[in-house]
């Protein structure tokens, strides 16, 4: 395993910011690891790049434990924290240059270009950090962590501060690493998750929610799909949980109607023969799997 969690537990004061955590991530796997503000990804992603250590656990980093051998595993580990920090002064293949030397790299100019020019770093090349906008200060912190070529790549909330455009490339630079690489990253977007990850962790008040692939968690552990259908006149919420089939409705607008049924039935038929028997006309219907941030609001609500 390239990560592997062992009941990590993290105190501070009497506050539990994660709470016997387990779990592990294969090689070539990207992961969306997720959860609310305050849930405790940046702390587990600092236990695993070495920066704190767990009130209580294990962990290791491509089979080196980041208590015992912390040098080991940031040898493999390629690092983007949530904060990036920067010499703002420095040029930045001045910059990338002085990363690459702390690495122990030989042939630094060479290996310096070619990150500047996979992270699109080309047209600012010419800058000191300082000057760059926040989106091309997140480029400098992703061309950082993959310099000495790591195994494991961990970036806390790699994509903010991008514009859509960057969005783009950066989305599809992180799925072109996580071909080769592991690669575990937090964020709040949800779409990037659908986009880029093969399974998700969430974690909540310090403890593991769910841990399993994206489209699994979709369905839901009921197997449950959701059918989009719009009327042309309201209908009452309670009038549509009588088709047949039905096990929940969600309201998307005045309309617009989710209706939550099992994967193994077809309720569009009952759908239709509803809509004729009281006088409705159905002007869209759409079959789809629940979205990741529905999923996300049901493992991560207060009180739950």
């Amino acid at each position: 395993m390239s990560i592997s969690v062992s009941g990590i537990t993290k105190l501070y004061g009497p506050q539990r910011a994660l709470d016997n955590v387990s779990f592990s991530v294969g090689s070539g796997e990207v992961v969306g690891f997720l959860g609310p503000n305050g849930a405790g990804k940046s702390t587990m992603m600092r236990i695993l790049t070495c920066y704190l250590p767990p009130s209580d656990g294990s962990a290791s980093v491509c089979g080196f434990d980041t208590g015992k051998d912390s040098l080991s595993v940031r040898r493999h580990v390629g690092y983007l924290p949530e904060h990036n920090p920067l010499y703002l002064d420095l040029y930045v293949p001045e910059y990338l240059d002085l990363v690459a030397g702390m690495h122990g790299l030989r042939h630094r100019g060479p290996r310096v270009r070619e990150m500047i020019e996979l992270v699109g770093l080309g047209p600012e090349r010419h800058k000191r950090i300082g000057a760059l906008s926040k989106g091309y200060r997140q480029r400098v912190g992703l061309a950082q962590a993959m310099i000495h070529d790591p195994e494991v790549l961990i970036l806390d909330e790699p994509t903010s501060g991008l514009d859509p455009n960057q969005l783009v490339e950066v989305r599809a630079l992180i799925k072109r690493m996580g071909e080769k690489k592991t690669v575990m990253l937090s964020t709040h977007i949800m779409q990037e998750v659908e986009a880029i990850c093969d399974r998700v962790i969430i974690i909540d008040r310090g403890k593991l929610v769910a841990d399993d692939k994206a489209s699994s968690l979709r369905s839901g552990p009921q197997q449950r799909v959701l059918l989009e259908v719009e009327f042309d006149k309201a209908v009452a919420a309670n009038v549509l949980k009588n088709i047949g089939g039905v096990l929940n409705v969600h309201r998307k607008e005045d309309r617009l109607w989710l209706l939550e049924h099992d994967m193994a039935s077809d309720i569009r038929p009952a759908v239709f023969r509803f809509a004729v028997d009281n006088d409705l006309q159905v002007l869209g219907m759409h079959r789809s799997e629940r979205a990741m941030e529905d999923i996300f609001k049901e493992l991560t609500r207060p009180g739950k």
